[in-house]
């Protein structure tokens, strides 16, 4: 029976965590591909958790065995009449305004209850192990779920998703589903003939009796590790790329933590890991203040960060194994870490982006967290601290720590941010800054650590095009091989800075496709390429895709596909579908450019298989930076039928026939790799 119950666990884990990158993946479409999706599906995960194990506390607490057993299979039922788990298209969101309540709602119509009673497994079965094994110790248990979970995660990015279409995968959990519910079954009709006292093994000790008042450090110590969770995938997403596996790695170092600390072999030692902890929360705040200093060294940067969080979570959920009770008081103990959890999700996706203008919320919970966890050692009787310092030169060392990590950060905020205009809202954080002096003095818009475009202040420079736009870039070639005498008709999919602007003649129409309202505001506000066009302008807010299905073909002469949001890459604007749009709204010799600039991806085999499906030819036009002129290096394909091209000895004069890569499955609604094309 111990084996029924570990392998249900572990199913129920395993599919607790394969489901969320695949949900991730089915919405990210509909909200812009945004990091902050990610986030925000993270905070209902973490409120379902919750849930779950609150239900599991009440049932447990408040029910007998039967009773729980006929309700538990009642709502596992009706939870396998809602499959298979499929988005309902009534929920796509509709203009430009935060979706975070929008995101929760669709979450919670399409896999909330089978999610809520998966959570629930856990502290329920575990419950039910301690009271049918009186005497046996269940954290182990606790154990294999997150073994579980962190299976679940690594088998998506890693073997699902290059093989599998998203439904496909969708059909899959949910025949693992079911064998889950059965099991679970099984379990329920058998725990409904136990007697309903539970033991709870060795009577309480002294330590425990102390731990009684303990409950608001269960929660914050689960709170901190989340925060701290969140906010280094939100980096890493946003400052490297948004790939599954940058999801998924910090989520797995967060719980090879929890099973560590809770196996019960020892893993967490102070002596090695309170130093460690020390030490690297400082260095975390500079990386965090100072992304561009490993910004040519992925690798470094993503092992950084993740020995870092790892560390942190390591201190943070070893105080919390130490101060776990007996048995009988499994499930309040497991329904405060999920409160923590909750609590910090809440913080990071729907606090943070109100509160703060940047990314404040990882160093703050990092000095939170060296706080709380040595003001825990330190309330326990006759502590050895590490090296055998004494508890005064320790509180020294960490008021030092502390005080040093606040002081960079505000020094930074004092002296190299000054100046900048900032501002954050649900998609990200947006910087405008003036840079340099007399007939060089530009204004810059960036996301992240990456160059959203600028202009030159001097009036006789004003116009030009810059940054990654100049005429010798895809995006002017294509603007010169489709433009005639005639007035021109231009869409841009993503506005930045408003620089294609600098293009327009009198007599032209540009639409801008931007789903971030602060982008809209700043580019009207802070820079003059809008406000100096000649032609007709206007802006449409709202995922471009979107806003491109509900509208009537558009007859562009071109189109400027540019939406990227740090080096994130929004995976529904390069499938074949999105293509289809595309071209219904080009005319019948319009030009589709595609910026495919990337550190860490290589796009041009995306958009040269999506060009070949709709028997396009694409040109790689790939132009060098002139600083005289303000242009960047960039990395373009150009997509049309060169035949009917206005002017096609003006993209083969410039431009070379796209190489063949080595073939890649096409990208569709339903399938994407990003993997497969990781430099």
């Amino acid at each position: 029976m111990t084996l029924l119950y570990a392998s249900t666990i572990f199913l129920s884990a395993f599919l607790l965590f394969q489901i969320q990158p695949i949900v991730g993946k089915m919405i990210l479409p509909w909200f812009g591909g945004s990091a902050a999706v990610w986030s925000t599906c993270m905070l209902f995960f973490q409120l379902l958790l919750l849930l779950g194990y609150l239900y599991a506390h009440l049932t447990v607490r408040y029910l007998r065995p039967r009773r729980q057993a006929v309700l538990h299979i009642v709502l596992l039922a009706a939870s396998v009449a809602l499959l298979p788990i499929v988005p309902d298209a009534s929920w796509k969101p509709a203009g430009d305004a935060d979706p975070s309540w929008r995101i929760l709602g669709l979450m919670a119509a399409m896999i909330g209850l089978p999610y809520f009673l998966l959570s629930s497994t856990g502290p329920l079965l575990q419950a039910w192990y301690a009271r049918e094994e009186a005497g046996r110790i269940p954290y182990r248990l606790f154990a294999l779920s997150n073994f579980g979970s962190m299976i679940g995660l690594l088998s998506y990015p890693l073997f699902f998703e290059p093989r599998l279409a998203t439904r496909a995968m969708s059909l899959g959990w949910s025949v693992g589903y079911g064998v889950f519910a059965l099991c679970c079954m099984a379990l329920s009709v058998r725990g409904a003939r136990l007697p309903a006292a539970m033991s709870t093994g060795a009577p309480a000790t002294a330590q425990e009796a102390v731990q009684q008042g303990a409950r608001w450090r269960w929660t914050a110590l689960a709170a901190l590790p989340t925060v701290l969770l969140m906010s280094v995938t939100s980096h890493l997403t946003e400052n490297i790329a948004p790939i599954p596996l940058l999801w998924v790695l910090p989520l797995v170092l967060y719980l090879l933590s929890f099973i560590l600390c809770f196996e019960g072999g020892g893993w967490y030692r102070r002596d090695w890991y309170l130093p460690a902890f020390a030490a690297m929360v400082p260095l975390m705040i500079v990386l965090c203040m100072f992304p561009l200093l490993l910004n040519e060294h992925v690798l470094l940067q993503v092992l950084f960060f993740s020995i870092g969080l790892f560390v942190c979570c390591m201190v943070c959920h070893g105080e919390l194994a130490r101060l776990k009770p007996a048995p009988a008081r499994l499930t309040a103990y497991y329904l405060m870490i999920a409160a923590g959890g909750a609590i910090g999700g809440m913080f990071v996706a729907l606090l943070a982006p109100r509160l703060f203008n940047d990314n404040y919320e990882l160093p703050v919970a990092a000095i939170g967290a060296l706080l709380l966890v040595f003001h825990t050692v330190w309330r326990e009787p006759d502590v050895v601290m590490p090296f055998n310092w004494s508890g005064e030169s320790w509180k020294k060392a960490i008021v030092f720590t502390s005080t040093l990590s606040v002081c960079l950060y505000v020094g930074k905020e004092l002296l190299v941010e000054r100046g900048i205009n900032k501002a954050r809202n649900f998609y990200g954080i947006v910087k405008v800054r003036d840079v340099g002096e007399g007939k060089d003095a530009v204004r810059q818009l960036s996301h992240g650590i990456i160059l959203h475009g600028f202009q030159y202040q001097r009036a006789d420079r004003r116009r030009w095009p810059t940054s990654y736009y100049g005429t010798a870039s895809g995006a002017g070639v294509g603007m010169a091989a489709s433009r005639t005498e005639a007035p021109q008709r231009v869409g841009v999919v993503g506005l930045g800075a408003g620089t294609m602007a600098a293009y327009c003649r009198p007599g032209d129409y540009y639409r801008f496709y931007e789903i971030n309202p602060l982008v809209s505001q700043l580019a009207r506000s802070a820079f003059s390429f809008l406000s100096d066009c000649k032609a007709t302008v206007d802006i449409a807010h709202g995922d471009a895709r979107l806003s491109l299905e509900a509208e009537p073909p558009q007859h562009f002469d071109l189109i400027v596909l540019d939406a990227f949001s740090g080096d994130a890459i929004p995976v529904h604007l390069l499938t074949r579908e999105a293509f289809g749009e595309y071209f219904r709204h080009l005319n019948g010799g319009g030009v589709l450019a595609v910026h495919v600039s990337n550190l860490h991806l290589d796009l041009v085999p995306v958009v040269q298989s999506a060009a070949a499906y709709y028997q396009r030819d694409s040109f790689l036009v790939d132009s060098y930076s002139d600083p005289q002129t303000g242009v960047a290096r960039a990395q373009w394909v150009l997509v049309g039928r060169p035949a009917s091209i206005a002017h096609p000895e003006r993209i083969r004069h410039v431009a070379a026939q796209a190489p063949r890569h080595s073939a890649i499955r096409p990208w569709t609604d339903d399938y994407s790799s990003i993997v497969s094309i990781l430099k």
